[in-house]
């Protein structure tokens, strides 16, 4: 976010695999920005975008809330659920009381399944070379 000016809202952030993604709630509900870029713009299927939005279906917050969102790293999939840990945590921000319902929903748990390194010796992480016996 903007470090010089200091703007009002509820500030989350929500990580998955490699993507950060740092949120602001603004009080402008018709205000949806990802990137400085328009939010259906961004994700432009409907899918990922019921994915970034369901913590504030949920809790009935998509109608009182704008979203204004940096994004870095990832792929748009994962950018998608990095973004719903960011605006849950945000939404507590708010309102300590979504809690019970956003742990529920599982949307206040951070994925840490993270991509398996290389391995030497293999051709992947756990692919090995091809074995043959003559």
């Amino acid at each position: 976010m903007d470090t010089d000016k200091k703007l009002k809202g509820f500030y989350g952030m929500g990580r998955r695999k490699t993507a950060v993604a740092q949120v602001l709630l603004t009080d402008d509900p018709k205000s949806q920005t990802v990137n400085g870029k328009d939010f259906l713009a961004y994700f432009p299927t409907e899918s990922l975008q019921k994915v970034c939005l369901r913590a504030l279906t949920a809790t009935s917050q998509l109608e009182t809330f704008g979203v204004k969102a940096k994004i870095q790293g990832g792929g748009k999939s994962s950018q998608a659920e990095a973004l719903t840990l960011a605006i849950a945590r945000a939404l507590l921000a708010h309102d300590e009381g979504f809690r019970k319902q956003l742990r529920k929903l599982g949307y206040l748990t951070r994925d840490d399944r993270m991509k398996e390194r290389k391995k030497p010796g293999l051709k992947g992480a756990r692919r090995a070379p091809q074995f043959s016996k003559r």
